[in-house]
């Protein structure tokens, strides 16, 4: 599965477009930037309450797939251009992160 079909299923909101052919390999629920950088993979789904720059600078580190912010929790359009710029993409989704996840682990495993 790609970002896009991951847009498409979970209906998320695109900020910002990276690489929407990125393949998804997983998913990783966290708000702690030291938890992701230890534990997140390389193509994860990375779903977070947190807007702030060092997400995407934590994103492009681990280099996973897309960053989902839950709760409809718009970031700055700081952050949104960063993203743009280092090409993380950069998704929004108005449910909660339990939701989300729950969502996210149904396509991938089914």
């Amino acid at each position: 599965m790609t970002v896009a079909g991951v847009v498409e299923h979970l209906a998320l909101d695109v900020l910002a477009e990276g690489d929407l052919s990125t393949l998804v390999t997983g998913g990783y629920c966290s708000d702690l930037l030291s938890d992701v950088l230890a534990h997140a993979g390389g193509g994860d789904v990375w779903i977070t309450h947190q807007r702030h720059m060092n997400v995407v600078a934590v994103a492009k580190l681990k280099e996973v797939a897309a960053v989902v912010i839950v709760r409809g929790a718009a970031p700055n359009e700081q952050m949104v251009e960063r993203a743009r710029a280092e090409g993380v993409n950069l998704l929004m989704s108005g449910e909660s992160a339990f939701q989300a996840a729950g969502k996210l682990y149904r396509l991938l495993s089914g």
